[in-house]
């Protein structure tokens, strides 16, 4: 789960009339935010076509697997969090450890992770979960037909779309890495020649994008694509087969509901650390301010407070935190409030604990991408989906035109050693077979006291996705900024190792940083996340996408 940049529009469509900063409208509207505008377009489309927020989800899906290959896929997996006629939802569609992987796969004989094995080549991947779950989300909550659905996807690669000059700047990009690390891929072949302005088309995509058109799950899972992904496997000394294909199965799960400040979110629970994550950072962030002059919005104390949780929290997150149909996950007891508070109380307003002495509490990529919807029944989806790193681990299956994921790095290669984004994993995130790695994938809706959607949100980012979206909670309904300040205002993050630092956005004033300097922070410069992020105020709702990115934001009136 990785980070994208992308470049924003927002746009209001109502009387054909444009804005500069964001999306809104008052009334019978819905809302899109998604990473780019093929994605956006589709989506909407579908909700003008009378689909309900699950069909925008699926249409947006399938088309990012065509227009963003840093991230949008079918050779990849995520989840969704969804609000549904009132009730809540969860699918985990989640990539799984193929039957052959086990423990020790990236260790050499020494017992010493091999750099580079879970990220680049065929033996990187998990098998893949997202048509699983568009399907599954389908069956369950559809309502236009499937074909309607997936046709988009399908003339985008068959007709092809003009490549953006930011997609292009990441091919490059890919393709530069690859050469300098000698890494062996086919990724040139299919991509090399998608410069800026120029038209990419994508046959073999197409015919397979068909097969799930027209089959459903099973022209994915089954016949001429399982075998075409099973043949690519054995050819390169991977380890997928077919009947890892035919296991796979998106899951349906209770999602992490907790309070907040009269509100109530709903986010993802394990295989994903993001929910809970989310939840002990907000919970004790509210638990800390309690007998101390509020803090202002990324102030110095701001900072260091949030700074100080995302150690505890990443913590816990390296302990208790793996596959819940593997590991016993204590889920109630890391978000109960007595731990919430008890677990605040150690943080020190004034000065940095010391991160060898932050244990666990209890007794005992950066390419993702992430999209909102509201549909005109105040239905929500907020889907975060990935291939790990961008473009994944850079293969493209021959004859089917996909890319897959290297999301086997999210595991634990071993005990104590971080993985690509320095998070440290330990027994409960270690690889067995058909076993879901450990996420920090955060898709997040919030209620309102009513129940009614206040706030759909996620973003990419690696272990910095969990920042972004407990940050732009706090910014849209703590500080109460609009959806375009909530998306766009400077972030930060901090997650126990590396020790005392943060990591944190252009745009905190120079004498604060200055300040934590001083207090013992090293600070590292480096914008993260892609937030999409939808908003319902007493005004109507507003969508934005984040400014650095790429992305579309759209707020319509229902077609009547």
């Amino acid at each position: 789960m990785r980070h994208l940049l992308w470049i924003i529009v927002f746009v209001v469509v109502s009387g054909c009339a444009q804005q500069p900063d964001t999306s809104s409208s008052p009334g019978n509207a819905q809302a899109v935010a998604a990473p780019d505008t093929f994605s956006a377009n589709a989506a909407m489309a579908v909700l003008q076509d009378g689909g309900n927020a699950v069909d925008a989800a699926i249409a947006t899906q399938f088309v990012l697997a065509v227009t963003l290959p840093e991230a949008g896929n079918i050779g990849g997996g995520g989840f969704m969090t969804l609000v549904h006629e009132g009730e809540t939802d969860f699918l985990d569609f989640r990539e799984m450890a193929p039957g052959k992987a086990s423990r020790d796969m990236y260790l050499d004989d020494n017992g010493k992770v091999k750099p580079h094995d879970s990220l680049y080549g065929v033996r990187a991947s998990g098998v893949p979960g997202s048509v699983a779950g568009m399907w599954a989300a389908h069956q369950k909550y559809g309502s236009l037909p499937w074909r309607r659905l997936v046709q988009p996807a399908v003339d985008l690669a068959e007709q092809g779309f003009v490549v953006p000059e930011k997609l292009a700047g990441n091919i490059n990009q890919f393709i530069q890495k690859s050469r300098e690390k000698n890494l062996i891929n086919n990724f040139t072949a299919y991509f090399g020649h998608a410069t800026a302005g120029s038209t990419l088309v994508q046959p073999e995509l197409a015919a397979t994008l068909k097969r799930i058109r027209d089959e459903g799950k099973a022209g994915f899972y089954e016949g001429e694509t399982a075998r075409m992904l099973a043949d690519f496997m054995q050819q390169h000394d991977g380890l997928i087969t077919e009947d890892d294909l035919s296991r796979y199965q998106a899951i349906w799960r209770e999602p992490v509901t907790f309070r907040w400040q009269g509100y109530t979110l709903v986010t993802a629970p394990p295989p994903s650390s993001g929910g809970i994550a989310v939840a002990q950072w907000l919970g004790m962030f509210a638990q800390a301010q309690q007998d101390m002059e509020p803090a202002d919005h990324n102030s110095v104390k701001y900072i260091h407070l949030l700074s100080e949780i995302g150690k505890r929290v990443f913590a816990d997150r390296a302990k208790y935190l793996g596959d819940p149909d593997f590991i016993d996950v204590p889920m109630a007891a890391l978000i109960d409030d007595d731990y919430i508070a008890r677990r605040a109380g150690e943080v020190n307003p004034d000065t940095i604990s010391d991160s060898d002495s932050i244990e666990p509490g209890l007794t005992e990529s950066e390419q993702t991408t992430h999209f909102s919807i509201v549909d005109q029944w105040g239905n929500a989806v907020a889907i975060t989906t990935t291939l790990n790193l961008g473009f994944g681990s850079g293969m493209v299956v021959t004859d089917a035109g996909f890319l897959l994921n290297d999301e086997m790095d999210d595991f634990s290669a071993k005990a104590g050693v971080p993985n690509f984004f320095g998070a440290v994993g330990g027994k409960a995130n270690e690889i067995q077979p058909y076993k879901r790695m450990l996420s920090s994938m955060s898709p997040t809706v919030v209620l309102d006291a009513e129940q009614d959607v206040a706030l759909v949100t996620g973003s990419p980012g690696g272990t910095t996705i969990i920042s972004s979206v407990t940050q732009s909670v706090l910014n849209a309904l703590h500080f109460d900024m609009s959806a375009e300040q909530a998306v766009n205002a400077p972030r930060f993050h901090h997650q126990l190792w590396p020790e005392n630092t943060i990591r944190m956005h252009t745009g905190i004033a120079t004498d604060k940083q200055q300040q934590l300097k001083q207090l013992g922070y090293t600070l590292k410069q480096q914008p993260f996340g892609d937030l999409q992020l939808i908003k319902r105020t007493s005004q109507g709702l507003e969508a934005a996408s984040q400014r650095s990115g790429r992305g579309l934001s759209l707020v319509e009136e229902a077609a009547q």
